[in-house]
């Protein structure tokens, strides 16, 4: 399942601040990393998603911390902080970005290049004074809580194809509304109710292969839970496109998932991160944030793997995080919707197939067998209703 924020569309080209670092040549000065930094990766739109990136140093090492002011967003803490020969490096993993950029002769710029999964785009920074620095606008506060004994469904909601030639693809909670990108009908199943795609049975070709954009308001104020986030999304599929069916029982190849000799290798998540997890995909990486394993085996099953996940970890409803790196292959790729696995990088710096890269970088286990598991067998469905 997903609920992440997601970021404006990029597009490769110059942005509107590297006119601010060009400076004229001169000696060699110290370069000094600690400060506030600006800049703005150009968008499709031609309007820039700036940047505000605070760094100081911590002991031996950097730490940083990052905003988008554009869309407000709460001070975002960077992963890694790199700082080597003039070279600094970024890697912010709860959003799936890195940065890498050389600084000038005269400490007063980085040119760089912001990487997102496979999308690339040139970013400057400036080094910002009193005089020139943006003003960081304060988020929108926290949302209330819903009421826990409500059963909320969405009071409007707009379904419409995916327009041609897009590729965006989302499944976002943002502030109670639902938005959703280039989601079939199996994908908003195997989401909602936490299935693999083996796990539905009678589904037409269209509703496996037809995309759609949502964008749903609430009846009922307030941030739902993660469980009246999925009632809701499950509501909107029996009203919209007619959905009903019946459950069964039957036997097939699935997935455990368990701990592995060593213990769990993923970092807990603070105790009022709430319970919404966060998980992005680029290819050949798993960004995971403040998701259980019952909720991790089912990003596994929707939208990686083949066969259902079953969450035998015993780690009930602790939360975690983490990146995982691993090289894809062709069957994973096409689940996500590429047409081939991507190549290794060019370092050589070659990850693990992912079972491997699950046991050594995140301490998990996956092992395959014959177990009993619930169908969803359709009995009617048809195309979304029209707005």
């Amino acid at each position: 399942m997903f609920a992440f924020v997601t970021l404006p569309a990029v597009a490769a080209q110059a942005p509107a601040v590297a006119a601010q670092a060009a400076v004229a040549a001169q000696a060699p000065v110290a370069l000094n990393l600690a400060g506030t930094w600006q800049g703005g990766v150009r968008q499709a739109d031609g309007r820039d998603n700036r940047w505000v990136v605070k760094i100081e140093k911590a002991g031996t090492d950097w730490k940083g911390t990052l905003w988008f002011i554009d869309q407000k967003s709460p001070a975002i803490p960077i992963d890694k902080v790199g700082w080597s020969g003039g070279t600094l490096s970024l890697d912010i993993e709860r959003v799936g970005i890195t940065y890498e950029g050389k600084m000038s002769p005269d400490g007063d710029s980085i040119g760089g290049t912001r990487t997102s999964g496979d999308n690339k785009a040139p970013l400057v920074f400036v080094r910002a004074t009193a005089e020139t620095a943006w003003e960081i606008p304060a988020p929108p506060p926290p949302q209330a809580k819903m009421d826990p004994n409500a059963d909320p469904s969405f009071e409007v909601a707009t379904i419409k194809p995916q327009a041609p030639g897009e590729r965006n693809f989302a499944f976002l909670l943002n502030r109670g509304n639902f938005i959703g990108r280039g989601l079939t009908l199996e994908k908003l199943m195997t989401i909602s109710l936490s299935l693999n795609a083996a796990q539905i049975v009678g589904l037409p070709d269209w509703a496996r292969e037809d995309k759609y954009d949502i964008d749903a308001k609430p009846e009922t104020p307030g941030a739902p839970s993660l469980k009246q986030f999925m009632s809701e999304v499950a509501k909107l599929t029996a009203e919209r496109y007619g959905l009903k069916y019946h459950v069964e029982s039957r036997v097939m190849t699935a997935f455990s998932l368990s701990v592995a000799k060593g213990g769990i290798k993923m970092k807990p998540a603070p105790a009022d991160a709430g319970d919404i997890p966060g998980f992005g995909l680029p290819p050949g990486q798993l960004r995971i944030n403040n998701a259980t394993m019952k909720e991790f085996c089912g990003l596994l099953q929707s939208d990686i793997l083949d066969h259902p996940v079953v969450d035998q970890t015993g780690l009930g409803a602790v939360r975690y995080g983490g990146t995982l790196k691993y090289q894809m292959d062709d069957n994973q790729a096409i689940k996500m919707g590429l047409q081939k696995a991507p190549p290794p990088p060019e370092s050589g710096d070659v990850p693990p197939p992912l079972l491997p890269a699950l046991v050594e970088q995140f301490g998990l286990k996956l092992e395959s067998g014959k177990v009993p598991v619930n169908v969803i067998v359709v009995d009617s469905v048809s195309r979304p209703t029209p707005n």
